[in-house]
């Protein structure tokens, strides 16, 4: 294979209690990567979304991951990558990673599949640290494997795939900018016991919840006693959008990653469909332009569109 085309699908990290652990894979909005296979042992990358991010591969997530898999190979061929990023960097949708993990399942399509996928975040990771500054896997494995799953590990990595309910996602971006490396800084270096205990608590809760299925136990769950707090304040409108959209029947959300984007889980459709309208109304009111996705949990992750 000499080249290849990915659609690489935007995430939810954390799922409000799950901090570097939780994720999930939705369908909008989501990337566009092609990937070529080179005869010289070279990375070219080109943008043609117009957001101005490095093409240089040294300082460029998708980059550095394609320079980590050569040299890990010690392979003679190089990639050339064009990518058209739909999910807005600084989102707190997953940007970063979808470009790390698009680079790492595309050249192992053009390289025969030679990676299993948690080989494949390894990879990926490396982007994720030239963009935060950490090695953290939680956007990057739901983008790879699809559906949610837990990073039980990030090394040596460990990734568990979980169930994937029948749930509905709305995510709201306010255009504003929240970078994960100053959103991180502000955290907390030290918690204390009883907060830690109600954040397992939570954290097994959700999970439980959703290998079994259990809406209701996954929204008793979706509480964070520990980030939220801290983070909320970046976010304009965060509590009067949770508040209202609880009050129109989500069972629960919050951050998405590490900010402004929000969240919000829902049984149906519809209520999905009105704290979108809740989510747009409200940051209409504020003068802050905002970009609403009605989303499925996304099975698959990255796929092959040719």
């Amino acid at each position: 294979m000499k080249n290849v085309r990915l659609k690489v699908p935007a995430t939810v990290a954390n799922l409000v209690c799950g901090f570097d652990i939780l994720g999930m894979a939705i369908h909008e909005p989501y990337d566009e990567m092609e990937l070529k296979l080179l005869e010289t042992p070279e990375v070219i990358i080109r943008h043609t979304d117009g957001f101005g991010l490095p093409e240089e591969p040294s300082g460029n997530v998708a980059g550095v991951v394609l320079l980590k898999i050569m040299e890990h190979l010690n392979l003679k061929n190089g990639f050339e990558l064009i990518i058209n990023k739909r999910i807005k960097p600084g989102s707190g949708l997953g940007s970063s990673a979808a470009s790390a993990a698009g680079a790492a399942v595309g050249a192992n399509e053009l390289l025969g599949n030679i990676f299993t996928r948690e080989e494949l975040v390894y990879f990926a990771m490396f982007g994720e640290e030239l963009a935060s500054g950490v090695k953290h896997a939680d956007n990057i494995a739901p983008c790879i494997y699809g559906g949610i799953t837990l990073v039980k590990s990030s090394d040596p990595v460990d990734i568990i795939p979980l169930n994937a309910p029948d749930l509905f996602v709305t995510a709201v971006h306010p255009q504003i900018e929240v970078k994960t490396s100053d959103a991180r800084q502000i955290l907390k270096n030290k918690i204390l016991l009883k907060d830690a205990i109600e954040q397992w608590g939570n954290i097994a809760g959700l999970v439980a919840g959703i290998q079994k299925n259990d809406s209701g136990l996954i929204g008793r769950s979706l509480k964070d006693v520990i980030i939220e707090p801290v983070r909320s304040i970046l976010i304009p409108k965060f509590n009067e959008i949770k508040e209202k959209s609880m009050e129109a029947g989500a069972l629960g959300g919050g951050i998405s990653g590490s900010g402004p984007s929000l969240f919000m889980l829902s049984e149906t459709e519809k209520i999905s469909k009105d704290i979108a309208e809740i989510m747009q109304t409200v940051y209409n009111e504020t003068g802050i332009d905002s970009l609403v996705y009605v989303s499925k949990i996304n099975p698959s992750g990255i796929t092959v569109i040719d």
